[in-house]
């Protein structure tokens, strides 16, 4: 891959919590837990060890990153600040 074009956005995601229980077995199958951070530009997030977010949340996450990406405003879009929303996975 030879990426050519400098993104002006990268884009920090963290999980902060869970909807049901406290643990991810049997719910999550990325196996993401609270403080896992991933970050990207425009390809899909990676945490610090290489490996992918869950699909399923990549899913959610992608319109929000292409309305930033576009010059919008999250808090349009339910979002806490211009840049900031939290989201909660469908797994």
């Amino acid at each position: 891959m030879k990426k050519w074009y400098d993104e002006e956005y990268e884009f920090i995601i963290e999980v902060i919590g869970f909807l049901r229980g406290e643990k991810t077995k049997n719910y999550c199958r990325n196996g993401e837990e609270p403080g896992d951070v991933y970050t990207c530009t425009y390809g899909c997030p990676v945490n610090k060890d290489g490996q992918g977010i869950c699909s399923k949340a990549m899913m959610t996450l992608y319109p929000l990153m292409e309305a930033v990406r576009s010059g919008g405003d999250l808090t349009k879009l339910g979002g806490d600040g211009r840049y900031s929303k939290t989201v909660v996975c469908p797994d």
